[in-house]
């Protein structure tokens, strides 16, 4: 283990609080929630070495001193490469651009193809623009705080809107094994961890009608039977 290397990432002030016993590999602190097993499971998949620090929302790690140095928006997954260009230390926060990163640096997931690597990320934007806040939205309002709402009329309103993207995304997959054609990518590891929690965290398969959606549905199983998406879902570790 390089001295060096050891130095270079205890500049962060994160390590502080979450130490690196393997300073030499990608550190990543998350959260196995569906943005921050977006990272996990891109890791698995390309085999990139890491190492995971677990940051607990009931602790509020988010907020400490130590997680606000390295995201100052208090959002998990957030990383450190300490092998990023030109051989010096990353630190990196939000999901999709980690993703985005981690593609160019491996060359794995993302087409190489001008015109692919454009559609690729207009439906990046679409996960991180549509799919998450309104997913996000319809879970709030039926399992945590908003179901106590007595007015049911925001609820609603993120379901029908959560039911109008299920449908972009299963006209999109008619004829497409994946988002992007016949090849799994990036756009599949940002996008099918939201499906998986609106359907089996936030309990809400019923409400969106999720079997009126059998092509999202058939791609959403593809996704959960990949080994590399298996082990990344559990990641960080309890």
């Amino acid at each position: 283990m390089s001295d060096l290397l050891v130095a270079d990432l205890n500049r962060f002030a994160i390590t502080a609080k979450w130490p690196a016993r393997y300073p030499e590999r990608l550190q990543l602190y998350s959260l196995p929630t569906p943005n921050g097993v977006k990272v996990s499971i891109m890791l698995e998949e390309i085999g990139e070495p890491y190492e995971a620090h677990r940051v607990n929302f009931s602790s509020n790690d988010q907020n400490s001193p130590e997680f606000l140095s390295l995201n100052p928006n208090n959002k998990i997954p957030a990383i450190i490469d300490p092998n990023g260009p030109s051989d010096k230390p990353l630190a990196l926060f939000e999901s999709v651009a980690i993703l985005i990163y981690l593609a160019d640096k491996s060359g794995q997931l993302m087409p190489d193809n001008p015109h692919e690597r454009a559609e690729a990320m207009q439906w990046l934007m679409f996960q991180v623009g549509g799919i998450g806040p309104m997913f996000g939205q319809v879970g709030f309002f039926n399992k945590f705080a908003g179901k106590d709402f007595e007015d049911k009329r925001p609820r609603d309103r993120y379901i029908s809107e959560s039911r109008r993207l299920l449908g972009v995304l299963n006209q999109r997959l008619v004829d497409n094994a994946w988002i992007l054609g016949d090849e799994y990518s990036v756009v599949d590891i940002a996008t099918f961890p939201w499906v998986r929690n609106l359907v089996s965290f936030y309990d809400t398969g019923d409400l969106v009608g999720i079997n009126d959606f059998p092509h999202v549905n058939r791609a959403l199983a593809a996704f959960l039977e990949r080994p590399a998406v298996q082990r990344g879902l559990l990641i960080p570790e309890e």
